[in-house]
């Protein structure tokens, strides 16, 4: 069996668990090195699941817009863009020492992933700094109650997530991402660690009334759990405690 059709019944088993974990979707990708997956796994949002075999990553990369480059922001693309350059194909025309002249050391980073070129290492025991899920809706949403509900999915898949990892962590980010691709954060740092998905609804409740942003569109909704530990140190919740209910009310109200 090749090693993408190995790696590809991965990634499906991968999201098969978690759908059955959490019930939420997850995209995937598949591909021969670090960048090119993480590239893949944004292709077909929200549960989607692309592969990028070797034969194919030329032709793929010449028509990905040098936007989708990691570490390549506003200010660098437009950069770019004033020199004619738009996708990766267009950033290969130029030589590395072009590159290395107009960008410095990041010159060569463009220079080899541009040609799917990613020598870094797959990771899988790194300490943690993080943890966090994500829901991409299939067509842009304003409804503050419908909203709250995708926060209380997220509130519990985030805290099947931390469970599983051992973790419990004191400071929940709610990331809302607009129709217009626009990417905003909320943070709120908890008086003690948490993994309970009553304790993220809460905060992840609090911080999108407080937003700013209620009664806007919204393609994107993600909560994210930082500060980590391992529970260790934590007190752990009373057996009979309840879920909270989940008031949407006020939704519309800051």
């Amino acid at each position: 069996v090749s090693s993408d059709r190995t790696a590809t019944r991965i990634a499906r088993d991968i999201k098969q668990a978690i759908r059955a974990e959490t019930g939420l979707t997850a995209s995937a990708g598949v591909a021969f090195n670090k960048f090119l997956a993480k590239i893949a796994s944004d292709v077909n949002k929200p549960d989607g699941l692309f592969v990028i075999p070797p034969e194919r990553a030329a032709s793929f990369l010449a028509e990905l817009p040098v936007g989708r480059i990691p570490g390549v922001g506003r200010v660098i693309q437009a950069s770019l863009e004033d020199l004619g350059i738009r996708t990766c194909g267009d950033l290969m025309r130029l030589s590395l020492a072009e590159l290395e002249e107009r960008f410095g050391r990041r010159g060569a980073y463009f220079y080899e992933i541009a040609r799917g070129r990613d020598e870094r290492p797959v990771e899988p025991n790194r300490e943690r700094k993080s943890i966090s899920i994500e829901d991409t809706f299939p067509s842009d949403a304003d409804d503050p109650s419908w909203l709250l509900g995708r926060v209380r999915e997220l509130a519990e898949g985030l805290a099947g997530r931390a469970r599983a990892a051992g973790v419990r962590g004191r400071t929940v980010t709610l990331k809302l991402k607009l129709a217009d691709f626009k990417i905003f954060t909320r943070s709120d740092t908890l008086p003690s660690p948490t993994d309970r998905a009553e304790d993220l609804l809460e905060a992840g409740t609090r911080l999108f009334r407080q937003s700013g942003l209620v009664g806007q569109r919204f393609r994107l909704l993600g909560l994210g759990l930082s500060h980590l530990d391992d529970g260790s140190a934590a007190e752990p919740p009373p057996a009979d405690q309840m879920s909270l209910p989940l008031d949407t009310g006020d939704a519309g109200r800051d």
